[in-house]
């Protein structure tokens, strides 16, 4: 197929695919009249590109999925290095909601410390929206 069709099976542009192919993660096949060309397997490449960036991974991370795929792996998340960058990406969200959980903490914190001051009665200063 050439690369309007696979973009729009992938739901992605073609300028898109130029830089993934830019970057190493698609194929630069041509054909003899010069147009880029792909098969199914280079559709299911952008599928798992997609997916892990749904997910939250950056595009240099998607790479060791990719060679995975390229490897004959059915599925690309089944090499060690793929495994690592899980490992990461789950260490990596561990400490944001660490992080998210300490803010909510003192979001709540706040909460409570107004609310009780507001029933000691508003601050003569104090403006109600209405």
């Amino acid at each position: 197929m050439r690369i309007g069709e696979l973009a729009e099976r992938a739901g992605t542009t073609t300028r898109t695919l130029r830089y993934y192919e830019s970057r190493g993660l698609l194929p630069a096949r041509r054909a003899v009249n010069g147009y880029r060309t792909y098969d199914e397997n280079d559709l299911r490449l952008l599928q798992q590109i997609r997916t892990l960036q749904d997910f939250g991974f950056d595009l240099e991370e998607t790479r060791p999925f990719v060679e995975c795929l390229r490897a004959g792996h059915p599925a690309g998340d089944s090499c060690p290095a793929s495994i690592a960058v899980y490992r990461t990406k789950l260490a990596d969200l561990d400490a944001l909601i660490g992080q998210l959980q300490s803010v909510r903490a003192q979001v709540g914190a706040q909460l409570m410390r107004a609310e009780a001051q507001l029933l000691q009665g508003p601050d003569p200063q104090c403006e109600f929206g209405g």
